[in-house]
């Protein structure tokens, strides 16, 4: 197996120190479906004898099975590893593969072509320093190859190959090749890439992968693998930068030791240099660098430590340590773009989980600035992200961050989106920058607190919050709760989804994007009555839980009270007082929830009322038996 060198038999100690020290280049392979970046890396584990006989005997009897191409051997069998790959054909995941040469050391990230799993394909380009972007030659630039181009641009990858494959259907026609370098080279303009390189090449032969091509004897070029190992590579890139540590654990193993662990994203550190802590600010000096193997006199970056600071100050895992000379900034709300990778689009007003680094935040999308046409490069309005939409947002966080912008530094610049229900990863993102109003607010003291309002009126400020179908009962049950507590003596408020519409929320609509913003509004007004120490009563649809869940985490643990109205859709249709489900049965009303829209029903409710059986006074007396047991009132 195994590039082979004469020192292995020779002098192995020698062979083994040459191998360590050799340097490591990261390379994707990335473009449309069925433009050969399997076959390709196969054909490089091949020609680098990276395979025991064993591998080669059996991607030999694989390709028999499940190859593409007759009795030759199928390359891309080596990389396809998933079942569900080698029946259609198509790379899922991101395939990781290792091989080296006599000048350096490779690991390839094979990603995925179809645009489903475009997400996938941003995995891999997150760590690499080349790009090799796949063209097949009998089909040009397609849409995918411009919108792997363009994540290519957005995540800073330097060094972009083109391999224009598949030259061999083509009967290796130059004027083939060289429409599409033409093609290519206006389309990076466009984006921004300036180092690209075109080879003319097929993997499946090994046309210009690790030598000339004599069927193109008009391409005087370098080869693919002559450039992966002359590519320069600036590995003291990060290292010249300013330093960054995200904390990722607080390393207490005794009284007598604290020190902060992680890996370090940028810079050079030594002991007695001064740092300073983010969001915090505070200050101190580097009293010990910290490894299983003893205490650095210095440690750079990449490098996993552990760091002792010279005064007790409070670090937590999510803050930064920087260089105190070079600090990175602050702030809750940026520019940003984000490349979106879930089925289920990306809703303005609604609130995901952000992780920067090791710090996880609250975070929402504002509003979408646009989004960007890939085909044309135009700035387009847009509503919503789809699966794979790439968009310029506003971002607001709840708490401050310390960041970069991500193409000053990409592990403080760079961040993900998470759902808050599924945990999935659901959008990728660079912060552009910060907007300068999130930098200049800050929130004001006050010395008349909730507790203090809470006590005045002696009881325990929350939010009711009544969730069903529309026809389920939810404004009368809610009316008849705030009459019941105001004849209690309580100090309440009655927030109902229509009345709100006809002033506050007057200029939203029933899209989903409007739903979302609409229940954003309504929980910021919730929020502040409560902090006015009141018992809101909130009416509302709202059919999507994330937004329930938003709601319920802008208040204190224990001051949302979520309400199931449970009412199967044929008695609220039956009911249809206000004739709203007669309308969009004719198709007059669109996004009616219920019919042509979503709803999620809650599954964790404090309080489920069902109205099929129970009349409104029995469940606004369900709710108060409720509240007065958990001592709200």
């Amino acid at each position: 197996m195994a590039h082979v060198s004469d020192l292995i038999e020779t002098d192995i100690n020698q062979y083994l120190e040459n191998h360590q020290n050799k340097s490591l280049l990261r390379f994707i392979t990335c473009g449309s479906v069925d433009d050969g970046k399997s076959t390709l890396i196969g054909r490089l584990l091949f020609e680098s004898k990276m395979l025991f006989e064993d591998q080669l005997a059996a991607v030999e009897s694989d390709s028999r099975k499940f190859g593409t191409q007759g009795e030759n051997i199928d390359f891309a069998l080596l990389v396809d590893g998933l079942a569900a790959e080698r029946e259609q054909g198509i790379t899922i995941d991101v395939a990781y593969r290792f091989f080296s040469t006599d000048r350096r050391k490779f690991i390839v990230a094979d990603t995925p072509g179809h645009e489903q799993y475009t997400r996938n394909m941003v995995t891999g380009a997150s760590t690499a320093d080349v790009a090799i972007l796949m063209v097949d030659a009998r089909k040009g630039i397609l849409t995918q190859t411009r919108r792997h181009s363009y994540l290519v641009s957005l995540i800073g990858i330097r060094h972009v190959v083109v391999a224009v494959n598949k030259m061999d259907l083509m009967d290796y026609s130059e004027k083939t090749y060289n429409a599409i370098v033409e093609e290519y080279s206006e389309f990076a303009k466009q984006i921004g890439i300036e180092n690209v390189t075109f080879i003319p090449m097929s993997a499946f032969k090994g046309d210009n992968i690790t030598s000339q091509s004599e069927a193109m004897s008009w391409y005087r070029g370098t080869t693919l693998m002559g450039f992966l190992e002359s590519v320069e590579i600036d590995e003291q890139r990060l290292q010249k930068q300013a330093f960054r540590m995200p904390v990722q654990w607080v390393n207490r193993p005794n009284l007598d030791f604290r020190g902060f662990s992680g890996q370090i994203g940028s810079g050079i550190i030594k002991p007695g240099m001064k740092l300073r802590v983010l969001p915090s600010g505070k200050e101190s000096s580097i009293a010990r660098i910290v490894t299983k193997d003893g205490d650095l006199a210095e440690a750079v970056a990449g490098q996993s430590v552990t760091i002792t600071l010279a005064d007790e100050i409070d670090v937590s895992r999510g803050d930064v340590l920087v260089d105190s000379a070079a600090p990175a900034q602050v702030a809750k709300q940026f520019e940003t773009t984000v490349v979106w990778m879930h089925e289920e689009p990306l809703m303005p007003g609604r609130t995901y989980l952000m992780k920067v680094g090791t710090k996880i935040v609250s975070a929402t999308v504002m509003d979408i600035k646009y989004q960007v046409n890939i085909n044309t490069m135009e700035h387009l309005a847009a509503k919503h992200l789809d699966l794979n939409g790439i968009g310029v947002c506003t971002v607001s966080l709840d708490q401050p961050i310390a960041f970069d912008k991500y193409l000053d530094n990409a592990d403080t610049g760079g961040f993900i989106l998470i759902d808050r229900l599924s945990n999935n990863t659901v959008g990728a993102g660079m912060i552009n920058f910060a907007l300068r109003r999130s930098q200049n607010i800050v929130m004001q003291h006050v010395d008349v607190a909730k507790e203090a309002r809470s006590q005045q009126k002696a009881q325990k400020p929350c939010i009711i919050w009544l969730t069903g179908l529309s026809g389920a009962g939810k404004s009368t049950i809610a009316n008849l709760v705030e009459k019941k507590l105001f004849a209690m003596g309580q100090h309440t408020y009655l927030l109902d989804g229509d009345n709100v519409r006809h002033g506050l929320n007057k200029d939203l609509g029933f899209k989903d994007e409007d739903r979302v913003e609409n229940i954003r509004r309504i929980s910021e007004v919730a929020k502040l009555m409560v902090d006015a120490g009141l018992i809101v009563v909130s009416a509302f649809i709202s059919p999507f839980r994330a937004e329930r869940a938003m709601a319920r985490e802008m208040v204190e643990e224990g001051e949302f009270v979520e309400v199931f109205v449970n009412t199967s859709l044929e008695v609220a249709e039956g009911r249809d007082v206000k004739g709203l489900y007669r309308k969009a049965r004719r198709g007059e009303l669109k996004n009616f929830t219920g019919i042509d829209s979503p709803y999620e029903e809650p599954t964790k409710a404090e309080c489920v009322l069902n109205t099929n059986e129970t009349s409104p006074e029995e469940c606004a007396d369900k709710v108060i038996e409720y509240l007065v047991e958990h001592h709200y009132v």
